[in-house]
């Protein structure tokens, strides 16, 4: 599938609605590629989460404090919030080639000093500029659909998150990786080179974009409110994908906890191997986006929502210590590639869901998507960062079995949600 370069047509905007305008500009542009747009995404992802395993080797070195241990994380997610509020909607206000050339650069920019901080201070200021920057994702995504006839817009979505969703679940077992073998600074080093390569080929090839409307900023900014309050899809998608990954967040923040004890016992490395294998999950990006293109995205989602559930019951009883000793005491390799299954089912499931739930904003008022992708993001990041504050919770006071009810409570209440919204449908 290809996306499109600008030409430069002369049309007459006024007297048609928005899309139909867009449409014409999609159907009348030179092709690009879509793989292109995933790659660069996917680079993006690997921002998102990288820090994460590293935090006990970077906080020694740059003197930070045991106590502020946590600040790593969360001022990189943090600023990628204050990215997808503040910086993303300016894609509905500026030309977003000149726009997202920015970003790229300020992303380089900020890994690069996060590479070079010796100061605490210095390097956090890193992360949070490091995240706010890499929103840059939600301004890509909106542009490749605005770029791509309607009819295909939901394939085109789904290989491009297919990117994002492989980065982020690349991104613990790779830094981990080159962080035991060159030291934690390659892994922000080298993230900045690649990015900026990608800036280079990024000025040579990404396509001219004007927004079909040009408000002032504080009214984009003030406008999400009333997006939030009156648009019913992106109400219901944003809760949906919150809630599923809020329940990949609860499995996910734990799991290597659990890996390290019997019946498994795994290392660093097999742990790095065991997340290698949820990254599978990934193909079910572009097959979800021609389900949408079919019709068939509020049956699609329950389906998705119903492979969370099942994926979450099976690494439930994978995991629980008593059923693990007595099943699997002899068969270590049964019990891994059982909880492989439920990882790798899980990230189908929750990336299924968070394709759909993105071709279906992508198809409700053109001239706010970027607005409109910045929400839906958010809430799927905010049902994320819950998920995993209440996962440190459970596993302390409940251990494996705790968690796991924490991650089937969110994925039951998204099924649920999704069944209401199609049997109103019906």
């Amino acid at each position: 599938m290809a996306l499109h370069r600008t030409a430069p047509l002369a049309i007459d905007r006024s007297a048609m609605t928005a899309a139909e305008a867009e449409a014409l500009l999609a159907a009348n542009t030179p092709r690009v590629s879509t793989p292109f747009f995933a790659l660069a995404v996917g680079l993006l992802a690997l921002n998102l989460t990288s820090a994460q395993p590293l935090i006990g080797v970077i906080a020694p070195a740059i003197h930070l404090a045991p106590g502020a241990y946590g600040l790593i994380s969360m001022l990189m997610l943090l600023g990628y919030a204050a990215g997808l509020i503040l910086l993303v909607p300016l894609t509905d206000l500026f030309e977003n080639r000149r726009l997202i050339l920015g970003m790229f650069t300020g992303n380089v920019a900020a890994l690069a000093l996060a590479a070079l901080a010796q100061q605490s201070w210095l390097f956090l200021a890193a992360m949070f500029i490091t995240g706010m920057t890499t929103s840059v994702i939600q301004m890509l995504v909106p542009l490749a659909a605005s770029l791509t006839e309607p009819a295909h817009r939901g394939r085109v979505v789904g290989n491009i998150m297919g990117g994002v969703m492989l980065g982020i679940l690349l991104s613990r077992p790779l830094a981990t990786v080159i962080a035991e073998h060159f030291g934690w600074r390659v892994v922000f080093g080298g993230t900045g080179v690649l990015i900026a390569a990608l800036t280079v080929s990024l000025f040579l090839k990404l396509p001219q974009h004007r927004p079909l409307a040009a408000p002032r900023y504080l009214d984009l900014v003030i406008s999400l409110w009333t997006f939030l309050r009156r648009e019913p899809v992106l109400q219901l998608r944003a809760t949906t994908a919150g809630l599923c990954f809020a329940s990949f967040s609860f499995f996910w923040t734990v799991v290597t906890l659990r890996l390290t004890t019997a019946p498994f016992h795994l290392g660093a490395d097999g742990i790095a191997l065991f997340a290698l294998a949820g990254a599978g999950g990934t193909i079910i990006a572009p097959v979800a986006g021609r389900l949408g293109d079919r019709g068939w995205t509020k049956g699609a989602t329950v389906l998705m929502h119903l492979a969370v559930i099942l994926a979450i019951a099976i690494a439930w009883i994978a995991g629980d210590a008593t059923f693990a000793r007595d099943f699997f005491a002899a068969h270590e390799g049964i019990a891994i590639a059982v909880m492989m299954i439920a990882a790798l089912l899980l990230d189908i499931g929750v990336i299924g869901d968070q394709t759909l739930g993105r071709r279906a904003i992508n198809m409700i008022r053109p001239e706010a998507r970027g607005r409109l992708n910045g929400l839906f993001t958010g809430g799927f990041f905010i049902g994320g960062a819950i998920g995993s504050m209440l996962a440190g919770a459970a596993w302390a006071w409940g251990g494996w079995q705790a968690t796991s009810a924490g991650a089937l409570i969110a994925a039951l209440l998204a099924l649920a949600l999704s069944l209401r919204s199609w049997l109103r449908r019906s």
